[in-house]
């Protein structure tokens, strides 16, 4: 998927092509004509498309709760809700990429579904960032969170966000592609080495700009935590001291989940380009798929309202357990 493939040279003279693996290829590569029958499939397209419909399908869940449900209307589930919305485009972006790529074979509709992949994860790690800033002003202004000032905040991050997301994405349909000049191609074609290295490289920044966030946030829950154990006179055995445990590591799980998804294809996206053999491509931007089937599980299933919520839209009903369990700093 929108790898640069290497062409495979026969031995009936320099130079000629036998055969050609059949995916997403630059222009200057001609496919020699097959019957569909012959058509050959690359496993690693299935399992980005397999991905991708799995990416779908549990965002949708998660984007039609919160579209129903009048209740879920805090700055907090509008970003959660972009987040799903984000990585819903990018899972059907990456199931349309598919279905181009073998049936339409155009690289005009490739342009458009490459574009609107590059859109949706940029969406998705906006969305990260934003919940991060919401989550980190929600300790740090807790007196204050819940007034106008902070939904207007809110609507302003997800303007920005999905505005440049969207520019984003428009880059390569508006030209910027190494359509036609295969030396200036990426790892991910048709998108050119400088526009990856800006959005690898955006990305570094955004993850150092997450970590310094949720650092803040453990020592501000850290020094909440100690402050009332200490009124409580047994830190170590303290309800609060636990649970702030808890919470700290639930934080080092969402920063390392996203990282361990996202870095192997920055740094690699980096380094190489499209002379690299597809196959290093694919293992790394395999996992990065990864990180959008893995949010809802972190930032969605695990809220105590959107559980409720679900459980009313699967069940009708909603289970005890779930409507007497307290809000705990690892909730956040």
């Amino acid at each position: 998927i929108w790898l640069a493939q290497e062409p495979t040279w026969g031995s009936s003279g320099a130079g000629s092509i036998e055969n050609i693996t059949i995916g997403t290829y630059p222009p200057a590569v001609v496919l020699p004509a097959r019957p569909p029958a012959e058509l050959l499939v690359n496993p690693w397209d299935i399992v980005l498309c397999s991905s991708g419909t799995l990416i779908a399908c549990e965002n949708a869940l998660v984007v039609l709760v919160i579209w129903q449900n009048p209740a879920l209307r805090a700055p907090m589930f509008l970003l959660i809700g972009s987040l799903a919305l984000a990585d819903l485009l990018a899972g059907l972006g990456l199931v349309l990429h598919f279905t181009f790529a073998y049936l339409l074979r155009s690289d005009s509709a490739q342009l458009l579904t490459v574009g609107l992949v590059v859109a949706s994860f940029s969406a998705s790690v906006f969305s990260l960032l934003a919940i991060t800033i919401d989550r980190y002003l929600s300790l740090y202004y807790a007196l204050t969170y819940n007034s106008e000032r902070t939904a207007t905040f809110t609507y302003t991050m997800l303007v920005l966000l999905w505005g440049v997301s969207l520019c984003l994405g428009l880059l390569p349909v508006t030209g910027v592609n190494c359509l036609g000049q295969e030396a200036n191609c990426s790892v991910v074609w048709p998108l050119t080495k400088n526009n990856v290295a800006v959005l690898s490289i955006s990305f570094l920044l955004l993850f150092g700009l997450m970590l310094q966030l949720y650092v803040q946030i453990c020592k501000i829950v850290m020094r909440h935590a100690h402050q009332i154990a200490l009124q409580h006179h047994f830190l170590a055995a303290s309800p609060h001291y636990v649970t702030t445990r808890k919470g700290v590591s639930t934080l080092a799980i969402i920063l390392g989940t996203f990282a361990a998804c996202w870095m192997p294809f920055t740094v690699y996206s980096l380094i190489a380009d499209y002379t690299y053999p597809p196959l290093y491509t694919y293992a790394t931007l395999v996992p990065a798929t990864y990180n959008s089937v893995i949010n809802p599980v972190i930032y969605a299933f695990r809220n105590q309202e959107i559980q409720k919520a679900l459980w009313l839209v699967c069940c009708g009903c909603i289970p005890a357990s779930v409507t007497q369990r307290a809000r705990t700093p690892s909730d956040v």
